[in-house]
């Protein structure tokens, strides 16, 4: 299997609601499940990007929101085995005692330290344990497990050096140390470029990304979950914008409705998981739904839109692998946005100089929306991505685009994927934190 397709296949995973809380609610029952007696606490320590995006965000199966129930949740109901969907068939039972929990003081969470790295360390204190968890740099990626002091999984110096990384102030230095250490810090996928991203796609054996087709099952129930929901606002209005119809000759506006008709029943927390990338579900809707409108309603074959996809997928995991995981930017719109911007033009047959000039349209506009946690408005963000994506695509195909000088374009497709990425990190570290400063105020 080529090394593209097993990155893709290991980054694909459902996620049961906003990614965060997902994570949260898994790293508690994590040390719940190393843990015997009466509790005594709950804490869940993590960086910035990690608090900002559960700090207002839908719970699956609860009326309430954000990390300090999340984590109430996974130590009364969560199955660590499960992951991501952890929080999978909570009860109006486990919601009282979640609550009782929370209003008792017993869970507590905190800010560790500004960083687009992800760090989670969820705290489980009994009257005869105490197990700490901790999670880095991907959502369920468990660095280190403590109990009662003793390592039982994991490196406690990893887990150190990750808890000293997390905890430092946010540092300012020059682009060009930004740029050399991000460099330094490359991703496999960043030996490609887009025109060797652009042959994968065209050529990979269909077999091998068939699992694909998995991400479209996913999100499609989650959708209808939405527009079947009286909890959803958005969903209903852009169906309404359509005509009334799920799919309709306006190709944009189908787009619409089914990307963030999903993205809604998602950030309010109906119990149906999206399918992740770059660990998040959103980026995952918004890498996808776009293109499965333009299949239905251009007629193209499956084969096509699988490949579609993969592209999809890899530029967004391009962007997103020099932004980091959680930052200040909001990736969904800018990486997968972008992602999807340019399977719109594989999709149309575009070329690769084609993609490249949507890529600069794409950083010439979007680049620098914010990301103010998971929450309702990832819905209107989501509508002002698939807006720029098309408008972007349309213009690039018909040769009107931002010149390379302009702006942050590079001089290559991958300069300026690159470029997005610094944007956010180190870019707008200050950012995060006025973010996080505007919450606690709140």
């Amino acid at each position: 299997m080529h090394e593209l397709s097993i990155l893709l296949k290991n980054d694909m995973k459902p996620a049961l609601g906003v990614t965060e809380p997902g994570a949260i609610a898994f790293s508690v029952a994590k040390a719940r499940s190393y843990t015997r007696g009466e509790l005594k606490r709950v804490h869940v320590a993590m960086n910035s990007g990690m608090y900002k995006n559960a700090f207002t965000c839908g719970i699956p199966g609860s009326s309430k929101v954000g990390s300090m129930y999340a984590a109430a949740l996974g130590y009364v109901a969560g199955k660590a085995e499960l992951g991501l969907q952890s929080l999978e068939g909570v009860t109006a039972e486990d919601n009282e005692k979640a609550e009782a929990l929370v209003s008792h003081g017993l869970v507590t969470v905190s800010l560790s330290g500004i960083t687009s790295r992800i760090f989670i360390e969820a705290t489980v204190e009994t009257d005869e344990d105490i197990a700490v968890v901790t999670i880095r740099d991907s959502h369920t990626n468990i660095v280190c497990i403590t109990v009662n002091g003793e390592v039982v999984e994991g490196s406690a110096d990893k887990a150190e050096s990750d808890a000293g990384e997390a905890s430092a102030d946010v540092k300012t230095g020059s682009i060009s140390e930004a740029i050399s250490q991000s460099v330094a810090e490359s991703h496999l996928i960043h030996k490609y470029t887009l025109a060797e991203l652009v042959e994968y796609a065209d050529t990979v054996d269909i077999d091998e990304i068939t699992f694909i087709g998995e991400a479209y099952v996913t999100n499609l129930q989650l959708l209808m979950a939405g527009l079947e929901s009286g909890k959803t606002t958005f969903g209903p209005r852009l169906m309404a914008k359509n005509g009334g119809k799920l799919v309709s000759d306006d190709e944009q506006k189908t787009a619409s409705l089914m990307c963030n008709g999903a993205i809604e029943a998602r950030v309010i927390g109906l119990d149906k998981p999206a399918m992740s990338i770059t660990g998040s579900g959103a980026h995952g809707i918004i890498a996808t739904m776009p293109l499965y409108a333009a299949y239905c309603v251009n007629h193209y074959s499956m084969e096509k839109l699988l490949r579609a996809t993969a592209l999809s997928y890899l530029v967004c995991t391009y962007i997103k692998e020099f932004s980091g995981r959680l930052s200040a930017f909001c990736g969904c719109a800018i990486a997968a946005g972008s992602g999807m911007a340019c399977a719109l033009v594989y999709l149309r047959g575009g070329t690769v100089e084609m993609m490249s000039h949507t890529l600069n349209n794409m950083a010439s506009s979007l680049t620098g929306m914010i990301c103010d946690g998971g929450n309702q408005g990832c819905t209107m963000k989501g509508i002002a991505a698939v807006d720029a994506a098309y408008q972007s695509v349309d213009l690039a195909m018909n040769g009107v685009y931002i010149y390379n000088e302009h702006g942050i374009n590079g001089k290559t497709p991958e300069d300026t994927m690159h470029n997005m990425g610094l944007i956010a990190s180190p870019g707008m570290a200050g950012t995060e934190k006025t973010i996080v400063e505007i919450f606690e105020a709140k």
